[in-house]
């Protein structure tokens, strides 16, 4: 057996290990392969044909000639006197093949075939790889921690690495080598180098993902998830909307006792260094359910909870831009500690929202009056003045 057979079998024999692999892509490599060396040998591969035997993985490379009267060019033709010599059935106009040694093709050709090869199964592997991530993107997934770099935790899933990038941390959680953890693949590449998985634990879609596991009616449709806005780790807002009329959205989530948000929290474990005494102590991340409406207004007015609202007004050139007046007393706690409230309930509603207290609007609406007033002044002088 030459060293082509022997590249041959062993490439099939990891082939019938990794079931996933086309064998015919192989068998069209290794065919391109000996092509190209037929071709670089002879400066042509029209008289070329290839040949694979199944049983034995091994190839046979042959030289078509036409049996003519005339021979111009002996790779392609061979006369009538010649062929019947091999055989007297031969007749003008016949195809004979001639068997060519692989071995002629030198080691070239076997390197070559059996790059081709690896390549071909690479791009295989990835491509089962890439679809069996894919159909997982959206979803949670559990990995164990394998290793920390400058940039990433990198969890592994099976048969890959994911990245669990800085911004996909939950910030006061921390892992180490070997932890069991759920992850959300919000993301998954397919490379030259490999398949990329990013996951995360900080993404609004976890929370999502995490109630549907752990919330029967939300897991049934009963109670449908709308949006989330999330900074991880501190404060999250989820609203909802039932789909039947005798299911309370918010109580469903929050469950008896705050027995369901609790089953939610329960999954991230964030902590933070105690000033007193320097101590980790665990922190619990705050979910504010709010009633998901349709009427943009309402949903604005549910959105900036647990502060109170006096109006929400629309901007007749910016149709996402909306201006929520609030007691002078509630402004603090409707902006929140450094803007977190009005940002979580901008990103939850779709809004760009400006927060303004009673007085102030107040203030503004005067102004605006006064410049009118003074519009209509000058409009009536110039008038006088025609």
């Amino acid at each position: 057996m030459d060293t082509m057979s022997k590249e041959m079998l062993e490439a099939f024999r990891i082939l019938e290990e990794e079931k996933h692999i086309n064998k015919e892509d192989i068998i069209d490599a290794v065919t391109e392969s000996l092509k190209s060396a037929y071709k670089r040998r002879y400066g042509q591969s029209e008289s070329c044909v290839i040949e694979f035997n199944e049983k034995k993985a091994d190839f046979t490379v042959y030289t078509v000639r036409e049996v003519v009267d005339e021979v111009f060019d002996s790779r392609l033709e061979i006369s009538l006197k010649d062929a019947l010599a091999i055989s007297s059935a031969y007749e003008l106009g016949d195809k004979i093949r001639f068997e060519e040694s692989v071995t002629e093709f030198g080691r070239v050709a076997a390197q070559s075939a059996k790059q081709t090869i690896m390549e071909k199964m690479r791009r295989q592997m990835r491509e089962v790889t890439f679809n069996e991530y894919k159909q997982h993107e959206g979803e949670i997934m559990t990995g164990t921690v394998e290793r920390f770099d400058q940039r990433f935790i990198y969890v592994n899933l099976g048969s890959l690495e994911a990245q669990l990038s800085h911004q996909d941390q939950i910030p006061g959680e921390s892992f180490k080598s070997h932890d069991m953890i759920d992850v959300y693949v919000y993301k998954v590449e397919n490379n030259p180098k490999g398949v990329n998985v990013f996951v995360s634990r900080s993404h609004p879609e976890f929370i999502k993902r995490i109630m549907e596991r752990e919330i029967p009616e939300v897991f049934d449709g009963t109670v449908e998830i709308m949006s989330v806005s999330r900074e991880a780790g501190d404060r999250t807002k989820v609203a909802v909307r039932s789909h039947n009329s005798n299911v309370d959205a918010i109580g469903t989530i929050v469950g008896r006792g705050g027995s369901n948000i609790k089953k939610v929290i329960s999954n991230f474990h964030p902590k933070r260094v105690d000033a007193k005494t320097g101590l980790e102590i665990p922190v619990e991340e705050n979910i504010d359910v709010i009633q998901w409406v349709e009427d943009p207004a309402e949903f604005i007015y549910n959105a900036i909870a647990p502060a109170e609202v006096d109006m929400v007004l629309f901007d007749d050139e910016d149709t996402k831009r909306a201006t929520v007046v609030v007691p002078d007393s509630k402004l603090s706690l409707a902006i929140g500690r450094r803007g977190q409230n009005v940002r979580l309930a901008a990103h939850l509603t779709g809004y760009r929202i400006d927060i303004k207290s009673a007085s102030e609007y107040e203030k503004m609406e005067a102004q605006e009056l006064q410049t009118e007033e003074v519009a209509q002044e000058s409009e009536v002088i110039s008038d006088k003045a025609e």
